[in-house]
């Protein structure tokens, strides 16, 4: 009974020919290699590994003095917990136990910002001109308490 079923003009699908099969493997080794590209390009570019030079501190928050040097960056590379940024020149003391150091900015005294830090020793650099990342924490006696997590040397 199956047989006399007439057969509709349905042909059977052809197989893909090898040539087919051949252009579509490079095809996808071709867009393969271009997201491969295209990764590799985007991390450097937002790694920041075209710019500057970043030193993590060692222990204590420590770095070497021969990398104390004008444009290098040291401490954390999270700035997203970093936020906060501000510019001056430093020096050590806080303000009535709130900060181990002030930033000293222009506009006087209303505008010092008093600092700690949990990621690196600030002493290394008191005496210098400095861009800093931080996080700003309710002060009870400074008008700006941060927590600085990162430091440019800008002179």
């Amino acid at each position: 009974m199956v047989d006399d079923i007439p057969n509709l003009g349905l042909a059977e699908k052809p197989a893909v020919s090898e040539k087919k099969s051949g252009s579509r493997k490079i095809v996808f080794l071709a867009a393969t290699l271009l997201v491969i590209g295209l990764g590799a390009a985007t991390g450097f570019y937002l790694g920041g590994k075209g710019g500057g030079k970043t030193v993590l501190p060692g222990a204590g928050g420590q770095v070497s003095k021969d990398q104390l040097v004008k444009g290098s960056e040291f401490g954390s590379t999270d700035l997203a917990k970093f936020k906060d940024t501000t510019t001056g020149v430093l020096e050590s003391g806080g303000i009535d136990g709130e900060g181990t150091h002030k930033l000293i900015r222009e506009g006087g005294p209303s505008q010092t910002v008093y600092l700690t830090s949990s990621v690196l020793d600030l002493d290394q650099f008191v005496g210098r001109k400095i861009q800093i990342w931080g996080e700003t924490y309710k002060a009870q006696k400074a008008g700006w308490l941060m927590d600085v997590g990162r430091v440019k040397i800008l002179e």
